[in-house]
């Protein structure tokens, strides 16, 4: 039975005009990571992440960067664009600006994406969901028995998700939990494709680790 390990991108820059730069707590939570693997003597045989510089950069904060291959299906899905869609254009500040509301109004604008309800996105849920899928086989079609993969919270929340055949709400709902810089361990072998353990932050488990916690 082969580990399919994937780690959530370290924080990014939330409220700032890139967001795809990784904070320096973010830096912070991929090296405590990756120190955490080697410790443990878990050294992957394989690295894959999205082509998204937060996913790119946490891998390399890892240690792990010399091996990496890449596949888009990782990236996040735009919630940019998604709120942009929703509003017709113009997102109120306040759902820009204020965390809480933010993904209180993303939560809402995913279920309706699944749903088929937002006019004209820039994805429909149904090509998101194929082209995880086609990552997660791309990432499992191989030798290896380690794999390590590093991606975002939507993306490993729809593969927690699918893997245990929950409805579509579950991936959203999933999403929104999953910790910067976490552990989310899948089993396979052929066709099998089994969730193991999700959000895991082994790494943060110290009064000083604790302080390296945060969720976007």
């Amino acid at each position: 039975m082969a580990e399919l390990l994937v780690i959530r991108h370290g924080q990014a820059s939330f409220g700032a005009e890139n967001y795809d730069v990784l904070s320096d707590l973010g830096r912070q939570q991929a090296r405590a990571a990756g120190q955490w693997l080697r410790d443990m003597g878990w050294t992957p045989d394989r690295v894959v992440s999205g082509t998204l510089n937060r996913q790119i950069d946490t891998v390399a904060e890892m240690g792990f960067a010399p091996d990496r291959e890449e596949h888009a299906g990782l990236n996040e899905y735009d919630f940019g664009s998604l709120l942009s869609a929703r509003y017709g254009g113009a997102v109120p500040d306040l759902v820009q600006g204020d965390r809480k509301m933010h993904f209180r109004t993303l939560r809402e604008t995913v279920f309706e994406w699944q749903r088929d309800e937002i006019a004209e996105p820039y994805e429909t849920w149904g090509a998101f969901v194929a082209r995880v899928e086609a990552a997660r086989a791309f990432a499992t079609d191989t030798d290896a028995k380690r794999v390590l993969m590093v991606s975002s919270g939507g993306v490993i929340g729809q593969l927690a998700a699918a893997s245990l055949q929950a409805p579509a709400e579950h991936m959203m709902n999933l999403n929104l939990q999953i910790k910067n810089a976490s552990m989310t361990r899948f089993v396979f072998s052929g066709s099998l494709f089994s969730l193991s353990e999700f959000n895991a932050t082994p790494h943060y488990a110290t009064p000083d680790g604790a302080k390296l916690m945060s969720y976007s």
